[in-house]
This record gives structure tokens, C-alpha cells and sequence, in this order.
């Protein structure tokens, strides 16, 4: 037996792969209310629309520092009990409940934006290690649908966050309109039960998944090395990022243009709707908390689509391939950004966020799996932080420049905002389609193949 076979990882059954990822369910959760609501409840605080932007700053900033790091620390942890990439899920999860439910109660918007801070830190904390968990956990052949799980978790814990603040109103009656200064109830409300949701899925991924002793040989050398300070740890990531792989440099390429269209999109979209689509003048204005509402509903539709479309996507990328499939997500996510400005019945939202949802299902899987195999194993959790890089970039820089945007040259046009969005997604279709190369059918990748196939549950 060879030494890889010997360190191979058993086949985990369905069950299995939806325990390890119902975590993500939770994470998701606290993202998407974030992402659908944190606009609103700044403009609510009195932000001007090219202020927004740099209230966001927090994200990209805690993610930049936080994802790396985190990702070069779970590398090098282990314990018997709480294993390598789960002491991070808890602690991100109790800390980023906590921010959850204080966020509502944010009275002026340096506590908003300071409670986001917080928030992003230890969301991010939770977050990273999910990738590595997934090739830590699972033998080659049930990568892809670890990865798809993660989308389809993700798909379903955003459809029920973005919709909650039209269900607390809609259903539970309570108000969607705030004095300035203030919050609505429903806002409110979605955030304390997206905080249980956050907390409760975290602990079942952390009490119902065991983890697998680290398998490379050096592992308690890099342990002693990490143990050196600061210094080492930041040089390790240094290197790791002079020598990224060519297939990665590209497809990092491909994220640092997608990005940017969905930060446009969760910036203005909502208060987009609520403005431009349903004619609201203010956050105190109940048309204005009419639109905000539908506008998260649809944002909650596009989830559901990444849900569906998560279970075709598989057999599609095989037909065509990573790099053509992507290429075509990417395509109807920009045809549903920019064809939002044209909407005049607010039903074709709904429209416009199927080609959203059809995106977002491919930009949570595919550039995950068209880095499969080139990557080292035993630096996945640092190359993973590294690849997050540009994806938080982009936003560093719409955070920091967008304003200005916005102000001088859109004129505070949320539409036109989104649209441009639509525009960068599409330059990243067209890096994805003509420089990444598919690789090519090798005997050894049409066996991998057919034994993703015979297994695939999802």
C-alpha cells in the first residue's frame, strides 16, 4: 500500500457531508442579514448614499488581516478533543452572535459601523477554516460535493436571512419604519433570530463531526516554527504569496473582478429598490420601508435559485467544463445586475435575481474546484486565507473610492451603481473563458470523474 492510499480519507456518506456543513448554514445567515440590511440601518442613522461605501470598510479590512492568519494558525492546531478547524468555528460563532443582537440596538453610526467591525472579525474567524475543513475531511473523490453542499447551505441559510425582515412585517406585523435614528422592529428581530441561527448551526457542525489528526509528516516541526513569534508566521505567508501557482494567480484574477459586482450590489440594491423602483424618499418614508423589504425578499429568491441550481451544477460542469460554466454563471449574473435599472413592474426583481442566484451558486463552488489539485496539502488553510485576498481587495477599494463615485461622477445614482457592478462581473467571464485552461482528459481525471459520479448525492 502506498503511502497516499494509507492516508487516504474514507468516503463520508450524505448524512456526514450535511453535518460538516450546516455550519455554513449558520455562518451564511449572519452574512446575508448583514449584507441585505447594514445599507438600510445606515441610512436609517442618517448615512448620505456615498457615505455607504465607506461604512463597509470594516468587511474587507477584517478580512484582508483575519482570514490569512486564521488560516495559517488552524494549519498548525490541533486538539484531541475540539480537532484543527473547529475551536475557530465556535469562537467566531459566540462573538459574532453577541454582535448580532447588539447591532439593532446601534443608536449612532459609529456603533453600527463599530458592531460590523467586530462582526466581520469573527465571522471571518468561523469562516476560513470551512474550506480547508472540506479537503480535510474528505477523499478526493467527494471534494466537489463537499463543496457544493457548502453552496447549497449557503443558498439556504441567505434565502431565509434576507427574507426575514418582509416576514417580521408581513407575517408577524411587526413595524417596518423608525424615527431617524432608530431601527425598525423588523430589522430588530431579524437579527436576534439570525444570531440563534448563526449560533445553533455552528455547535451542531462542532458536536457532530469529528476530525482527522494531521496526516503530514512535518506538522509538529511547523508547530514549533509557529511557535516563534510573529514574525515567522508572517514570512510563511509572504512566501506562500510570491509563489501562488499559475492556475491560481488566474482564477484570483477572475474573484478580484466578480467581487466587486456583488459589494455594488449589497451596498445599493435594496435601498436601490426602495428608492428608484418604489419611488421612497427617506428611510422614514413607509414606501421607502416597503421597497427596502421587497428588495431584501428578492435577495432572499436569489438564494433559493443558488439552492436549486447548486444541484444541477455538478453535471453541467461536467458537460462543459469548469471554466465555460463559470464563464456563463458569471454572464447571467451581470445580465440580472444591469438589467435591474430597467425594471418598472418590482415583480421582475425576481428576474433579474434568477441570473443573480445562478452566479452566486457557480462563484461559491466553481473557483473553488478549478483550484482543486493545485494547491499543497499541507498549506491549504494558508492559500485559502491568500485566495480571499482578492476577493476583499475589490472592496477595499470600492470601499475607499466608490464615495467619491458616487458623489462627484453617479451623482448618487443607486442604479447606475449596481449596473456598473453588472459590467466588472462580465470582464471577469471573459478572464475565466479565454485564460484558464480546462485540463485536459487524462485517464487518471476520467477516473476521478466517474468516481465522482458513481457517488454524487447532491
Amino acid at each position: 500500500m502506498s503511502l497516499k492510499t494509507a492516508f487516504e480519507n474514507p468516503k463520508l456518506t450524505l448524512a456526514q457531508i450535511i453535518n460538516m456543513s450546516v455550519g455554513f448554514f449558520g455562518i451564511q445567515f449572519g452574512w446575508d442579514l448583514q449584507r441585505a440590511n447594514m445599507g438600510r440601518i445606515y441610512e436609517n442613522l442618517g448615512a448620505n448614499p456615498d457615505q455607504i461605501p465607506l461604512l463597509f470598510l470594516a468587511a474587507p479590512l477584517t478580512g484582508l488581516l483575519v482570514q490569512p492568519i486564521i488560516g495559517y494558525l488552524s494549519d498548525r492546531t490541533w486538539h484531541p478533543k475540539w480537532g484543527r478547524r473547529r475551536p475557530y468555528f465556535l469562537i467566531g460563532a459566540i462573538v459574532s452572535s453577541i454582535a448580532l443582537i447588539f447591532m439593532p440596538h446601534s443608536s449612532v453610526l459609529w456603533m453600527a459601523a463599530g458592531l460590523l467591525y467586530i462582526l466581520d472579525v469573527f465571522g471571518n474567524i468561523a469562516m476560513e477554516p470551512f474550506r480547508a475543513f472540506v479537503t480535510d475531511k474528505l477523499p478526493d473523490s467527494q471534494v466537489n460535493r463537499g463543496f457544493i453542499m457548502q453552496s447549497m447551505m449557503i443558498g439556504l441559510g441567505g434565502s431565509i436571512a434576507s427574507s426575514l425582515p418582509w416576514v417580521m412585517n408581513n407575517v408577524f406585523h411587526l413595524t417596518n419604519t423608525a424615527a431617524q435614528g432608530s431601527i425598525p422592529e423588523n430589522v430588530k428581530f431579524s437579527f436576534y433570530i439570525g444570531a440563534f441561527f448563526f449560533l445553533a448551526a455552528v455547535l451542531w457542525t462542532v458536536f457532530t463531526t469529528k476530525e482527522y489528526p494531521p496526516q503530514d509528516v512535518d506538522f509538529k516541526e511547523k508547530v514549533l516554527e509557529s511557535n516563534r513569534g510573529f514574525g515567522g508566521g508572517a514570512r510563511e505567508i509572504l512566501h506562500a504569496l510570491r509563489n501562488m501557482p499559475k492556475r491560481m494567480q488566474i482564477v484570483s484574477l477572475v474573484q478580484f473582478f466578480t467581487w466587486p459586482g456583488l459589494f455594488l450590489m449589497w451596498f445599493y440594491y435594496t435601498t436601490a429598490v426602495a428608492v428608484n423602483v418604489f419611488g421612497g424618499k427617506d428611510a422614514s418614508d413607509p414606501v421607502y420601508a416597503q421597497g427596502a423589504d421587497f428588495g431584501s425578499l428578492t435577495l432572499a429568491y436569489y438564494s433559493v435559485i443558488t439552492f436549486l441550481f447548486a444541484l444541477v451544477l455538478p453535471k453541467i460542469a461536467d458537460a462543459l467544463g469548469r471554466k465555460t460554466t463559470h464563464a456563463l454563471c458569471l454572464i447571467c449574473g451581470a445580465i440580472g445586475l444591469i438589467s435591474v435599472a430597467w425594471v418598472h413592474d418590482k415583480n421582475m426583481l425576481y428576474l433579474c435575481m434568477t441570473g443573480v442566484g445562478i452566479a452566486w451558486a457557480s462563484i461559491l463552488s466553481m473557483p473553488y474546484a478549478m483550484l482543486s489539485g493545485s494547491l499543497p496539502k499541507d498549506k491549504i488553510g494558508i492559500y485559502m486565507g491568500i485566495f480571499n485576498f482578492f476577493i476583499v481587495l475589490p472592496e477595499i477599494m470600492a470601499s475607499l473610492g466608490f464615495g467619491w463615485l458616487m458623489r462627484n461622477v453617479l451623482n448618487n445614482d443607486r442604479l447606475l451603481a449596481v449596473q456598473i457592478g453588472g459590467g466588472l462581473m462580465i470582464l471577469a467571464a471573459i478572464i475565466c473563458f479565454v485564460f484558464i485552461k480546462d485540463p485536459k482528459k487524462t485517464d487518471e481525471v476520467l477516473a476521478a470523474e466517474l468516481s465522482i459520479e458513481e457517488n454524487r448525492s447532491v
